[in-house]
């Protein structure tokens, strides 16, 4: 029993408390996008396009940090599945789409959307935005700051009620009936738009805050620690799909609105139909100024990951400042540009990633490091070839492949490599220990313990 904790049983408070907190991590003003979006493109099939979605969010990255802490933490039980080097490179690419490419872009570009095209237009050109964007975040990513945790404890929690008021405001008063789908594909839709949040990218970083937080609240034995994880995350899970899922119907009844909106501008319409200029303008502000937060938190672990893997060769400030030059660039390619661009990049990441969570679930079976190489190999080129063919970079009809219809085209091909990788590790010279395979780079040890 652990003192202090199981003989007073606050079990159930604290994983109240510990979900919401992993519902803030997960939950990204930036996220706030693309409900809608589906919604409009679903129709009345609105809550299979809403299944898809909250599979590939919050479902992996909650069932990713399970995953990993049941297989002994976040970083080990990666670098123990695939090696050291393939676990730097896979969780490297992660940092690199959420925190360079994709996700921190994306809060600049849709705070513009939110923030500043519904008043001033193209009369403010989207560089300088940006430049003045990234300047503040670069100034209060420099050092910690007071204003920061004022943003993140106020402005967040004021962004859930407002979303949740637009919310009950448009079931109470529909903008209309959802009609039929837009879209042939509407799960395979709702997996894409929950790959884009790319909180299955963030498994590593959100399950090491969460681990953390368990500790200090009592929590030192591992089943203890895990049943707390399992409880928080149906909290949060429960919390984001009432969310995303009410986001999600207001897009389905926004059908008679211009579907050439941009996917920013399309929840400033709503809000405006449903709320009038106080709403869109409160909308505006709290979106900018979490927008802000996420960003600062996004080029300050990315900094702090590359120079803590560089040994400190690579100066903190010289990888923020770099990483916030990128993220204008990126930024003026605009919000629409920036997902499209995202799409097919994260259609070929997201699944080697997925498949090395899913089989970490089964750790205590599985543990030749082959069979977690063979299978993620095979995941992410599969993946590849299947972006390259949905893209028309190559000719390949594959639309015949199984579970092809629900974005889950290479999931046969990653349980192939998973049985070739073990095959040839049963059929390769005695392998070494884990030790002795961490010590030379990750060879061919044994799986996770």
């Amino acid at each position: 029993m652990e003192a202090g904790k199981d003989a007073r049983n606050p079990r159930l408070k604290d994983s109240l408390v510990l979900g919401f907190a992993l519902f803030a991590m997960l939950f990204g003003a930036g996220n706030l996008i693309f409900p809608p979006t589906l919604g409009l493109e679903s129709g009345e099939a609105w809550p299979l396009g809403l299944a898809g979605f909250l599979l590939t969010d919050v479902g992996l990255a909650c069932l990713g940090i399970y995953a990993v802490n049941a297989a002994g933490g976040a970083v080990e039980s990666i670098d123990a599945a695939l090696g050291n080097r393939p676990g730097l490179l896979l969780s490297g690419t992660a940092v690199v789409c959420l925190g360079v490419l994709f996700a921190m872009p994306r809060t600049a570009a849709t705070t513009y959307e939110m923030a500043i095209v519904p008043y001033l237009g193209a009369s403010v050109p989207l560089l300088p935005f940006s430049l003045a964007f990234f300047a503040i975040v670069f100034l209060l990513a420099m050092r910690e700051s007071r204003i920061m945790d004022i943003i993140g404890k106020f402005f967040t929690p004021t962004l859930v009620l407002g979303v949740v008021l637009l919310v009950a405001v448009g079931i109470a008063a529909p903008l209309g009936a959802p009609g039929e789908p837009l879209s042939p594909t509407v799960f395979q839709d709702g997996v894409r738009a929950g790959y884009q949040t790319m909180d299955v990218l963030g498994v590593v970083s959100f399950s090491l805050v969460l681990m953390d937080s368990i500790r200090a609240y009592g929590y030192q034995q591992r089943r203890s620690q895990l049943g707390i994880v399992v409880a928080a995350s149906l909290v949060a899970l429960a919390l984001l799909a009432l969310l995303y899922g009410g986001l999600t119907y207001l897009g389905a009844t926004a059908q008679g609105l211009d579907a050439g909106l941009p996917q920013g501008q399309l929840i400033v319409a709503v809000t405006y139909q449903l709320l009038g200029d106080p709403g869109v303008v409160v909308l505006g502000v709290v979106v900018a100024l979490a927008c802000i937060t996420t960003a600062v938190a996004l080029v300050g672990s990315t900094a702090a990951y590359f120079s803590k893997v560089s040994g400190g060769r690579l100066p903190y400030r010289w990888l923020l400042a770099a990483d916030c030059a990128i993220g204008v660039v990126i930024c003026n390619i605009g919000l629409d540009g920036i997902v499209g661009f995202a799409d097919p990049v994260l259609g070929a990441v997201c699944p080697p990633l997925v498949t090395v969570i899913v089989m970490l679930l089964f750790h205590r079976r599985i543990r030749s490091r082959r069979a977690y190489q063979g299978a993620a190999l095979a995941a992410l080129v599969s993946a590849v070839v299947i972006e390259l063919s949905l893209y028309d970079a190559l000719p390949l009809p594959l639309d015949w492949l199984p579970l092809y219809d629900l974005g889950f085209a290479w999931v046969p091909f990653a349980v192939l490599g998973g049985l070739v990788g073990w095959l040839v590790g049963k059929a390769s010279r005695p392998r070494p220990s884990l030790a002795e395979a961490a010590a030379d780079g990750g060879g061919d040890g044994e799986g996770p313990a």
